[in-house]
């Protein structure tokens, strides 16, 4: 029974524990994550509703889920989705008082807390998050590193096909498009039920659409969430058409740290990642706005990455072009070299690369 008294403070030290996505072909989800990104297999779990498989790379832990009977929401997701992110789950200290401020916060209750014995989670329960995406709360030891869901068999031998030149790290952020007027609302949810802080706001402005969006962070930084809605009084771009893809709000894309972007960005694209391009012109007028010697410049001008800055330090990015069937979801690298924001000229040239791939007017390298 949850106390309906006050909310308890909220936890300083909420992190990514792993995220799910749900897909329609197991296998073949399986094997691109392996081969393209260099990700190992660590663990499998099932049931009689669902087939999962979980994959890691640095400390990303990637499941993966198919449902084997339409009464696993695995099955409407897909249906109504293709594949996608449908549980970004959260590790906690505490996952009872979390739950508890949570749900008196308002947050849906989706499973109540439960504990554990079989040496994976202490203790996981599961509030709504926005849309048809949840948050599983998970309760690990202090000490523990990346770990598997509860149920899960890990792998005696992880097949540790994993590409030293890759180097991705964990999750810097991901990125969520609303459906138009629920930005504050989100914002507000995320405030209330698990002490998010809201860190950053941009308007961005694409030609003649444009779309507003805000960045809340978990107190320790260790979850950060760009929440994005389409500007209804300008035309209709990018963000409505994921909208309409997708049926409804939903993870556009994850951005995956690296501790060297463009090392990243040619390993990856060795084994058959495809990116966005940069127009020329950036490259052009890069000098005039952050200091860089001509060698970096030229490397990110081959590899099509984009560098910004802020008072901390410098930040390089780059997007990848989609390869889902609905164009609704795709991946970013990024690499901070101290820098503590999303640098607002960044922003604009990804969305500008994402617009040309969408009109078509230019094509991601091969």
């Amino acid at each position: 029974m949850i106390d309906s008294t006050e909310p308890t403070d909220p936890p300083d030290d909420i992190s990514i524990d792993y995220i799910e996505m749900y897909v329609e072909n197991l296998e073949q989800a399986a094997f691109n994550w392996v081969d393209k990104y260099a990700f190992a297999v660590v663990g499998s779990g099932r049931s009689p509703e669902h087939r999962s498989i979980a994959l890691r790379h640095g400390s990303i832990t990637l499941v993966l889920t198919q449902a084997t009977s339409d009464r696993h929401p695995a099955s409407a997701y897909v249906l109504s989705h293709g594949d996608g992110f449908a549980d970004i789950a959260l590790r906690t200290p505490d996952v009872e008082a979390t739950f508890r401020r949570a749900v008196t916060s308002g947050a849906e209750v989706r499973r109540r807390p439960t504990r554990h014995a079989d040496g994976g989670p202490a203790v996981t329960a599961t509030i709504g998050g926005f849309r048809d995406v949840v948050h599983t709360l998970v309760q690990r030891a202090p000490d523990a590193g990346p770990g598997l869901p509860v149920g899960f068999v890990g792998t005696l031998r992880p097949d540790d096909g994993q590409s030293d030149d890759v180097g991705l790290l964990g999750v810097d952020h991901i990125a969520v498009c609303l459906d138009p007027g629920t930005l504050g609302s989100t914002v507000d949810f995320y405030r209330a039920t698990l002490g998010f802080r809201d860190i950053f706001e941009e308007r961005i402005v694409v030609g003649d659409q444009a779309m507003e969006s805000t960045v809340v962070q978990s107190r320790s930084g260790g979850v950060t969430l760009t929440l994005i809605e389409p500007d209804t009084s300008a035309e209709p771009g990018q963000i409505d058409e994921f909208l309409k893809s997708h049926q409804g709000a939903g993870v556009q894309h994850v951005a995956f740290s690296s501790g060297d972007a463009v090392r990243a960005v040619r390993a990856l694209s060795r084994r058959g990642v495809s990116f966005l391009h940069t127009p020329p012109a950036y490259y052009d007028l890069l000098d005039q706005r952050v200091a860089l010697g001509p060698d970096r410049s030229r490397r990110l001008r081959a590899t099509n990455v984009l560098v910004d800055e802020d008072h901390a330090g410098q930040l390089f990015q780059i997007f990848t072009a989609s390869t889902h069937p609905r164009h609704t979801l795709f991946f970013e690298i990024i690499e901070r070299q101290g820098a503590r924001t999303f640098g607002s000229a960044n922003i604009k040239a990804l969305y500008e690369a994402v617009e040309l791939e969408r009109t078509g007017h230019d094509r991601p390298q091969r």
